[in-house]
Parts: C-alpha cells; sequence; structure tokens
C-alpha cells in the first residue's frame, strides 16, 4: 500500500483520537467537590491512562508501521477489543482507589462506589461498550468489591490489575510482550502515580464531616 504526505498525516491525526474521544483526556480540574465531579475524575483519567499507555506502547514496539496497521480492518478491531477491556479494569482500579483514599484519608462514610461505577459503563453503551464487555466489566467488579478493604486498598498496589489487563490485552504477539513486560507494567504505573498525584492535591483541603 502506498501512501502519500496527506494520507500519514491524517492517520496520525486520527490514531491521536482513535482509543477515545479526545475531550475526554484532556480535561483541567481544578477541585473534586461533588459526586459529579469525582464520577468525571474516574472516567477521564481512566481513559488516559488507558490510551496512552496503549498507544504508547502499540506505537512504540511498532514503529512507522504502526500508522499502516491502523487501517488493517482486523487490527483495528484488535485494538478496539483491547482499549475496552483495559478501559473497564482501569476504570475498577481507579474507582476502588479513589474510594479507598477518601474514606481513609477524608473520612468518607458514604461509600457508593459500585454505583459511580456502574453509571460510567452505562454512559459508555453510547460510544461503542458492546453488551458483552459490559456485563464481564459489571460482574467482576462485583466479584473484586466483595474482596476490597477501603481502609486500606489505596496502599496496595491499587493499580495491579489495570498493568496486567494492559499487558495481556494488548495486540502485540506474546513471544515479543513477554520481553516488555517489565517495561509495560512500569509505564502504566508510572502513569497512575501522577494521576494519585494530582487526586491529591485536587483533595487536599477535602473532608467530610
Amino acid at each position: 500500500m502506498k501512501l502519500n504526505l496527506e494520507n500519514i498525516i491524517d492517520i496520525i491525526k486520527s490514531t491521536r483520537e482513535y482509543l477515545f474521544p479526545y475531550k475526554k483526556i484532556v480535561s483541567k480540574f481544578t477541585s473534586i467537590s461533588s459526586e459529579k465531579d469525582l464520577q468525571n475524575f474516574i472516567q477521564e483519567r481512566s481513559a488516559h491512562v488507558t490510551q496512552t499507555t496503549l498507544y504508547g506502547y502499540l506505537k512504540t514496539r511498532m514503529g512507522h508501521k504502526f500508522t499502516l496497521m491502523v487501517q488493517d480492518e482486523e487490527f483495528s478491531k484488535s485494538i478496539n477489543l483491547a482499549k475496552w477491556n483495559i478501559y473497564m479494569v482501569a476504570l475498577a482500579d481507579c474507582t476502588f482507589y479513589v474510594f479507598s483514599y477518601l474514606i481513609s484519608q477524608k473520612n468518607l462514610q458514604k461509600n457508593n462506589s459500585k454505583e459511580i461505577f456502574l453509571a460510567i459503563i452505562e454512559n459508555e453503551k453510547k460510544n461503542g461498550l458492546s453488551e458483552e464487555i459490559y456485563d464481564k466489566a459489571k460482574t467482576e467488579f462485583f466479584k473484586r468489591i466483595e474482596s476490597v478493604d477501603f481502609k486500606k486498598y489505596y496502599l496496595e498496589d491499587p493499580f495491579k490489575e489495570s498493568g496486567l489487563a494492559l499487558f495481556n490485552w494488548s495486540p502485540i504477539a506474546d513471544e515479543l510482550k513477554n520481553l516488555d513486560k517489565k517495561i509495560v507494567l512500569n509505564s502504566i504505573k508510572l502513569k497512575w502515580n501522577l494521576i494519585v498525584e494530582e487526586f491529591k492535591k485536587l483533595t487536599t483541603n477535602l473532608k467530610f464531616n
């Protein structure tokens, strides 16, 4: 397949927005003072981590071939499947983290993590989330929440599962992924560290009576 410069530029621009609508990953939060703010933070930052780590890994591993491969129908389906599956786990991790932190450090009494998670994934149906992945995410969330200790979850490698999801779902040959595992897991950990720092700053003056 032969592409001219204009085609290549269009592909690069489109892949920047390929995983999620661009507006979802650029919002600036000045504070978190309501349940809606909390829901938006969880949703947007989980999408951001998913997009930057998955796209970054594929682009790094495949190099210039990535801009060509996104035109391949089967590869595009693989990216889409990976995106949604990683994102669902990222949402669960982020939801558990923020509620654990607020309960432990800010004296939050009302734990409506389940309601917020369900509201987010229900809303994502209009963005292309399939019923199959929706049902799977819901089931896995309910299973996980039964064993979560919200008093200390935020201290116990809270984003481990989304790191494993990135490793497992990325559409890269297994023999190559195995070589990259440490780098891949570290890359998503660093992204989450930035989100954690942002969340702590946003909730510095937040205290529940």
